[in-house]
């Protein structure tokens, strides 16, 4: 099957305005004869389910939580990128999209990219226009701090709240149109299958968690807006409720899976601590704005950090990057701390952390200044680790914490199956190999705000679309479908828990296919996920019933659909012969142990078929090209 892109023809800088003159439109009074189904409610969902509604179509919005507003996307800390050159330091829509394209490494869709930063510059004056309390500078202006992989400050930010503030503007907006009974809302359900009729995506078969029933929805168009599938590693910075199975549920129906092992290393992570915890927990990459990441130059040395003097410490980032220092983009910073810890150099009780210190900035601007950028991060770290960063350097490692990988999508944001549209961090998008901090605020509401609602509207005016409603026998099947994974997951009555299974399919990962990969580790990989899913299904034990409220059920789901997409994840990884962003295979490198790209074989998007199960997916290949940027080895020196 040809992957479409649907990319519109003409100049860069004119492709979207000229796409959305073209797309068709619905009627004002034919928009509220159709019925969109929303999965998610992250700032991507939000703000679609909100805009879509705003327009006058129907729409039936889906999460698992108890609230919209519980959505992981309430945890981004650092801010949002937008092209608004307010410090008039250089920035501009084609830097934006430059850095952005560099930064993925040159694996994403010019196309897309331009796009992302055009439409930048208006998600801030809708989120300022909503309420959203950005930080602003003395004069009045909204203020702007820097990120990883930019030289420029573009960066807009609610202090480290600003996911939470941006996903509570969405939320009231999305609550303005369920008051007005324009959005029709439906907490803790979880989707557990795709309904197709006549090929097209027509509705979706979710479970009630509080009651365990099975429900069934119909509409004209399903939106996906599920977040991403870090969680595969178990231990991760997502909510613990973030996973994979509608999207993967869509790829079983007929839904192309883009760059599986595309999986973000976010280097400012609180530590592991210990052999029980649930999850890790994110220190703001604006931290390293005015923080310093150094280590002891002498390998083994446990003296505590005020001990050792400044001649005996390794600001290994500022000396080996000196344009960017420790502003250097993720995949590079998260490199080298491994680096660091593999050399012995690493601190703390592990060895495996580096120092982020803040200590010169204090110094420099004082405690007020710094309390009032980062107050609400040193307070978080402080509660974790009962260590005061305003006397002592916080200790970070990186983990893992967003996926660029997810269901492929056109220009549209259409999946290959008809009306199946995936927004945010569930598609594969914009991103390429590796994420600029600071952009997934960006892609979640440019696709919500400002791309699906013209998108949709093109697809529903061109579509033939028969009557269809819940009674039709493709929700039929599809129920049968999920009460049989339920039944078979309550009958096994095994003696290792779905959390068992869980941590040791993420050690597995970590191990062979995390920060750094070689073949023999990917091989390995693949031999012991099978096993293991093969142990789950004959020994895992889920207590309770279908009919009730049920974690345990709901986890093995999960788990169950985590091991199927592992063994994609190394798949995928083991077919690139490469090394670039966050994909990192060990043979592809350079003398200074930097990402070596293979763009002559390796310049495509790999978007992988299901073809049945126990059966080998089939790989996919849309060619990127670059006629506005030239691929270049990235470098931050």
């Amino acid at each position: 099957m040809p992957l479409d892109s649907q990319v519109p023809e003409g100049p860069l800088q004119q492709k979207w305005d000229r796409h959305r003159f073209e797309l068709k439109l619905v009627n004002p009074a034919n928009k509220r004869k159709y019925e969109i189904i929303v999965v998610g409610t992250g700032l991507a969902g939000a703000s679609a389910s909100a805009t879509l509604a705003e327009l006058g179509y129907h729409v039936k919005t889906f999460c698992i939580q108890d609230s919209p507003r519980r959505a992981h996307s309430i945890a981004a800390q650092g801010g949002i990128n937008a092209a608004k050159n307010y410090q008039g330091d250089g920035d501009s829509i084609w830097r934006l999209f430059y850095d952005t394209i560099k930064g993925g490494d040159f694996r994403s869709r010019e196309a897309n990219v331009y796009r992302l930063a055009q439409v930048s510059v208006e998600i801030i004056d809708q989120c300022v226009a909503q309420g959203v309390p950005f930080a602003r500078d003395y004069g009045g202006l909204l203020a702007n701090r820097s990120f990883g992989g930019a030289q420029v400050s573009r960066t807009f930010y609610a202090r480290g709240q600003t996911g939470q503030q941006l996903l509570l503007g969405a939320y009231s907006a999305l609550m303005r149109q369920i008051g007005m009974g324009q959005v029709r809302m439906f907490p803790r359900r979880e989707m557990l299958d795709l309904v197709l009729v006549d090929g097209c995506a027509r509705g979706i078969v979710v479970r009630n968690l509080i009651t365990g029933a099975i429900e069934s929805h119909s509409a004209h168009a399903v939106v996906l807006a599920t977040g991403g599938y870090g969680n595969a590693y178990f231990l991760s910075t997502n909510g613990m409720n973030s996973n994979v199975s509608a999207i993967w549920r869509a790829y079983k129906q007929g839904a192309f899976f883009a760059h599986p092992s595309f999986v973000q290393i976010h280097p400012t992570c609180i530590p592991v601590h210990g052999d029980y915890q649930s999850k890790l927990t994110l220190m703001s990459e604006s931290l390293r704005n005015d923080g310093r990441v150094w280590v002891p130059k002498k390998a083994g040395d446990t003296r505590p950090p005020e001990e050792i003097p400044e001649s005996e410490r390794d600001y290994y980032l500022e000396e080996k990057y000196p344009s960017f220092g420790n502003l250097v983009p993720r995949d590079v910073a998260s490199r080298n701390a491994k680096q660091q810890c593999d050399q012995g150099k690493g601190v703390g009780p592990t060895g495996y952390a580096v120092y982020l210190d803040l200590r010169d900035a204090i110094r420099r601007d004082g405690v007020d200044a710094i309390r009032k950028k980062y107050g609400n991060l040193f307070q978080m770290y402080e509660r974790i680790t009962d260590d005061n960063p305003y006397k002592t350097p916080m200790m970070i490692y990186p983990a893992i914490h967003y996926t660029m990988g997810g269901l492929w999508v056109d220009y549209n944001l259409m999946s290959t199956i008809p009306g199946l549209f995936v927004l945010g961090e569930a598609n594969f998008s914009d991103h390429g190999a590796n994420r600029l901090g600071a952009s997934a605020l960006m892609q979640g509401l440019a696709d919500g705000y400002f791309i699906i609602p013209y998108t949709i509207g093109g697809y529903l005016a061109s579509a033939t679309l028969n009557p269809v409603d819940e009674h039709h026998t493709a929700f039929g099947e599809s129920v049968k479908r999920a009460n049989d994974i339920t039944e078979k997951l309550l009958s096994i009555k095994g003696k290792r828990t779905v959390s068992d299974f869980h941590r040791e399919l993420g050690h597995i990962l970590w191990e062979h296919c995390g920060m750094s990969r070689n073949e023999s580790g990917m091989r390995k990989a693949k031999e012991l996920i099978p096993a293991l899913r093969e142990a789950f299904w004959k020994d895992v034990n889920v207590p309770g019933a279908s009919a009730d409220f049920n974690q345990s059920l709901e986890r093995a789901g999960r788990v169950a659909d985590f091991l199927e997409f592992a063994e994609l994840l190394v798949e995928d990884a083991l077919s690139r012969k490469e090394s670039c962003g966050c994909h990192f295979n060990e043979i592809y490198q350079t003398a200074d142990h930097e990402a070596l790209r293979d763009d002559e074989a390796c310049c495509y998007v790999a978007a992988w078929e299901f073809t049945g199960q126990g059966e080998a997916p089939r790989l996919h290949k849309e060619p990127l090209t670059f006629e506005n940027v030239g691929l270049t080895q990235r470098s931050y020196k």
